[in-house]
Parts: C-alpha cells; sequence; structure tokens
C-alpha cells in the first residue's frame, strides 16, 4: 500500500503516515509534489490524503489525479480528509473524479485536526486544545487501522448525504476559491529577509526569489506551507496578518 498527500501544516502526512505504520503493510509514502510521486502507481493499493478546502479538493490533487487519468484503472483508492471543523464530502470530490478514470474507492476517512488557515482568527484555539485535537486524531486513526486491517474500511464523506452537506454546506458559497489556482499569495517586502524557505516549501513552485526577495505568482494552491513557515511572518493568503503559525510539530 503506498500513499500520495498534500501537507501544508504537517496535518495531513502525520495522519497518513500514523495510517500506514499503525495498517502495517508494506509501502512508500509520496509528498504530492515529489519527483518520485509516480512511484505510488507501482501498487495497486493507494492512500490520497489532503487537507479539504471549502468542502472541495486542493486544486493541485486535482491537478494530479487528472494528470495521471490513465492510471487509476483497476487501482484500489483509499481516501484520507483533514479539516479543521466541516468537511462534507471531502472525500467524495477525490473519489467522484477518480471514478471516472476507473478507480475502485475502497473507502475514505475525514479527520479533524489543528486548525491550519495561519492568517484567520477563527476555529483557533490553544495550544493544550490542540494538542488534545490531536490526541483524538490519532485515537481515531488508530481504532480505524485495525478496522481495516480486519477488511473493514469506513467511507466517510462518500454517501448522497454528504454530497449534499459539502455542496450547500460549503462548496456553493465558496464556489471561485477552489476551481483553480489563486493568484492572492500576498509577500510583504518589508518583512521578508529573502531566506527562501517559502519558495523551497511551495509544492508547485508559486514562489520565486528575485532581487533577494520572494514573489508570488500565480499558481497557489492554499495549502498554507509557506505562511507557516516564513520566520517573518511576511506571508498572507486570505486574511491580513498571521494569527498564529499552526504547524504539527507543535502539537505532538
Amino acid at each position: 500500500m503506498n500513499a500520495v498527500y498534500l501537507s501544508g501544516t504537517g496535518n495531513t502526512k502525520h495522519i497518513v503516515s500514523l495510517l500506514i505504520d499503525k495498517i502495517g503493510k508494506d509501502g512508500n509514502i509520496y509528498p504530492i509534489e515529489s519527483e518520485e510521486v509516480d512511484k505510488a502507481f507501482e501498487d495497486d493499493e493507494i492512500i490520497i490524503a489532503y487537507p479539504t478546502q471549502f468542502s472541495n479538493i486542493p486544486y493541485l490533487v486535482r491537478d494530479f489525479i487528472i494528470k495521471h487519468a490513465s492510471e487509476w484503472k483497476d487501482k484500489k483508492i483509499f481516501l484520507i480528509t483533514t479539516m479543521g471543523l466541516f468537511s462534507g464530502d471531502g472525500t467524495g470530490c477525490a473519489a467522484r473524479l477518480l471514478k471516472k478514470y476507473g478507480a475502485v474507492i475502497t473507502g475514505g476517512i475525514q479527520v479533524k485536526m489543528p486548525d491550519s488557515v495561519c492568517d484567520c482568527k477563527a476555529l483557533k484555539k490553544t495550544v493544550e486544545q490542540n494538542k488534545a485535537i490531536v490526541n483524538e486524531a490519532d485515537r481515531r486513526v488508530t481504532e480505524i487501522a485495525a478496522r481495516m486491517k480486519d477488511g473493514d474500511y469506513p467511507n466517510e464523506g462518500l454517501s448522497v448525504l454528504d454530497h449534499a452537506a459539502g455542496l450547500f454546506g460549503q462548496r456553493l458559497w465558496f464556489y471561485n476559491k477552489t476551481t483553480g489556482y489563486t493568484s492572492k499569495l500576498k509577500i510583504n517586502s518589508e518583512k521578508c529577509i529573502g531566506c527562501g524557505i517559502c519558495a523551497n516549501a511551495c509544492p508547485t513552485k508559486n514562489i520565486k526569489m528575485a532581487n533577494g526577495k520572494a514573489t508570488a505568482g500565480n499558481q497557489c494552491t492554499m495549502c498554507y506551507r509557506c505562511i507557516s513557515h516564513c520566520p517573518k511572518q511576511a506571508i498572507t493568503l486570505l486574511g491580513k496578518e498571521v494569527v498564529e503559525q499552526a504547524r504539527i510539530e507543535k502539537y505532538l
């Protein structure tokens, strides 16, 4: 069982790594931007994991699925989504697309994790509260892994009711935010020290260095990785200032 994941603050990487470990199957875990990610298709059973964005798939994940359209036929796919509060049919969005290319969806889970939107006050909690959220997520994933070892795969986010919840609960309201990459990433040139951490971290190579400063393009997939790692909190996306850099390491 191999896995492909997109992770910004580390939430999704943590969950998929834990599930693979607890299931105990041989396999490799690949970041979606890795040059070796195509090796995931060497196994017939693949996990795809990503953070839910407004009850939808990050555009980089959608691009990856479409780019590899010919690879999905008869592959057994298990889906994992992480969320700060509400997912709806976060797994279902990818499942419907994958089915078009002949994939067999074996199940899915949607796991609540600390909020990763660094420049918004909503959903923010104390470090201790976020540690409790991670501990509960770890407990759930451990239980789910035990079920999966016995062939009992959960189907969270894959039902018709989940589809309706995701569609009417968020996607219709925030449709324009998830239909493509965004050009709204903002970098404060006065705060930027030109360290290049953001450019190296960006999974879409949307950030470039020019004249000792970071500059953003129009290919942001809203993962918040650059924002959560910037040492000067110089980068924002949805908000105007960084409220908290919520990397998973703080809560482990």
